[in-house]
Order: structure tokens, then C-alpha cells, then sequence
């Protein structure tokens, strides 16, 4: 065996690895793809002589080439102009392989993908590389033309942003664990087309407002009364394969995120009991005008 082909079975044995590595940073498939490609562009151009670990190398070179894509993703981005309540997504790396990627956004987590998406790339190259992959922050440092201790403090940022320490409680801790079961079983009714198990969470007089970008009409749409708040969620099945139960604003909601995107949020009201439990689902709030998503706070659960 030449020289040549055992490098190519060195990285072709951490290919899964560095993909995951990329999708984490990136949160697309076909963009994960390229970043690993590149990062045997210069592994064949340059060789292993002189490197003292391949995986440690490559998954320098790979973070080295996300962090670049992420700055010029920043420099470039443009807000959706569509909103996603009543349609499916469509183009971009949504259309590429929806299957592939819902499996790759459900081993992170949509949420964790959302929130992974407001950090700024340092921040978000130092949180998935040291959180995630246990790279240690003199190598992060490096990446990230940063000294070691100003690299931790790039990942202590980002960590807090996503487990959304320091932020005002919406709901009381002893409350969010019955919304958020409520929401729980309002998305599995949802993806399920189950009727009855939609009209079990709501209130009788439930009201689910819709912003214009969230569809189906350039208005925004504004429904009363379980029966109907439930026959429109269960005829939503197929959207929902990209939505998962998320905190928003401090308490149990969805959001919509197709390759990892935020496109869509469902922020819930919540009935309050005599007792201090939860009741029915009160108002549902759906958000997709890219102005008002800026404005909400997505943490992990």
C-alpha cells in the first residue's frame, strides 16, 4: 500500500467524525460536505509529515475552514421573505436530501441548532469544538487567533446563551415541566393528525394568532375556538417534521427549523390553575416575520 492511499483511509476513517464536527458548525449537510472536501484538499496538497495527530489536525483545519464560512455566511446574510406556517419549505439545502438532513438536525436538535445560529462564529467554532468535541482551548485559541483564556471566554458565552442562564424566567420552574408535557403532546398530536389529541390540550376558547409572514393569506390570521385551532394544526402534519419543543421567551414552545434555520415559532399561553399547576393551552402565538423572530429568545430545554 502506497503512501497515498493509507492517507486515504486515515481520513476517510474520520470523515464521519469531521462531518459531524462541520454540520454542528454549519448546520447544513452540503455545507458540512464541502468543509470536510476541503479540508482533504489541503491534507493531500500538504501531507501527514510533520503532524504529530491526523484527527487533531484534520479537526483544526476543518474548524479553520467553518469559521471562514461562517464569517462570510454573516457578511452575506439576507432574512427569509417567506414565512413557513402553511407551506413547505422549499430550495436551498431544504431541497437538497430533507431526509438526511432531519436525521443529522434530530442527532444535535433542532433547538440547539437554532440557538447555535444566533452565536457569533467565534463563539460558536469555540462552543462546538471544546462543548462537544473536548477541543482544547489552546487550540481553539490558535483557530481562532485568540489567546487560550480569551477562547474559553468565547465558549462560556455562547454556553450560557444556549442554556440561557442569566435570563429572566418566563414561567416558574415548577410550571414549565406541565407546559411543557402540553406542548409535548400538542406537537405529537400535530405530527399524527390526531384531532382529539389536539382538542385535549386546548382551551375551549383557545386563540391562535398568525403574523403575515407566517401565511396562508398576505394577512394576519386570527382563529378562536378549539375545534378549529385543532383542525388547523392537525392538517399541518407534514410540516412539522422540522419542529421541535424549544424554550421561547422563557417558556415551552416550538420552533420551525429546517436545516437547522429558524423559520417559524409557536409561543404557547398556558392557563393557570388555583393549585399552581398548569391548565389547558390558552393562545398560540405563530411568529415568522423575520423582524419579530430577531426578537425572541430560543433556549434548550
Amino acid at each position: 500500500m502506497d503512501q497515498s492511499t493509507a492517507l486515504g483511509e486515515q481520513f476517510e476513517a474520520e470523515r464521519p467524525r469531521l462531518r459531524g464536527v462541520a454540520y454542528r458548525m454549519l448546520g447544513s449537510a452540503a455545507e458540512a460536505d464541502d468543509a470536510v472536501q476541503e479540508a482533504w484538499l489541503r491534507l493531500s496538497r500538504a501531507g501527514a509529515e510533520g503532524i504529530d495527530s491526523l484527527p487533531a489536525w484534520l479537526t483544526t483545519v476543518v474548524g479553520r475552514v467553518c469559521l471562514n464560512m461562517l464569517r462570510s455566511r454573516a457578511a452575506h446574510r439576507e432574512d427569509p421573505l417567506d414565512g413557513a406556517l402553511l407551506r413547505e419549505p422549499a430550495g436551498g439545502d431544504e431541497a437538497r436530501d430533507p431526509e438526511e438532513e432531519a436525521v443529522l438536525a434530530d442527532s444535535v436538535g433542532l433547538a440547539m441548532m437554532v440557538v447555535l445560529d444566533t452565536l457569533a462564529p467565534p463563539e460558536r467554532v469555540a462552543f462546538v469544538l471544546h462543548d462537544m468535541f473536548a477541543v482544547p482551548f489552546d487550540e481553539i485559541g490558535e483557530l481562532t487567533e485568540r489567546t487560550p483564556a480569551a477562547a474559553r471566554q468565547l465558549a462560556s458565552r455562547a454556553r450560557r446563551r444556549v442554556r440561557g442562564a442569566g435570563a429572566d424566567a418566563a414561567a416558574p420552574q415548577a410550571a414549565v415541566g406541565g407546559q411543557q408535557r402540553l406542548v409535548e403532546a400538542f406537537l405529537a398530536a400535530s405530527r399524527g393528525g390526531d384531532l382529539q389529541g389536539l382538542v385535549a390540550v386546548l382551551d375551549p376558547d383557545v386563540v391562535l394568532h398568525a403574523d403575515r409572514a407566517a401565511g396562508p393569506t398576505p394577512e394576519p390570521v386570527r382563529v378562536r375556538g378549539r375545534d378549529r385551532v385543532a383542525h388547523g394544526a392537525s392538517a399541518a402534519a407534514a410540516r412539522v417534521a422540522f419542529t421541535e419543543v424549544a424554550l421561547v421567551n422563557g417558556r415551552p414552545g416550538l420552533v420551525m427549523a429546517p436545516a437547522g434555520r429558524l423559520r417559524l415559532v409557536l409561543a404557547f399561553t398556558f392557563a393557570e390553575e388555583p393549585a399552581g399547576g398548569t391548565g389547558l393551552v390558552t393562545a398560540i402565538d405563530v411568529i415568522a416575520d423575520p423582524e419579530r423572530l430577531r426578537e425572541v429568545t430560543i433556549t434548550v430545554l
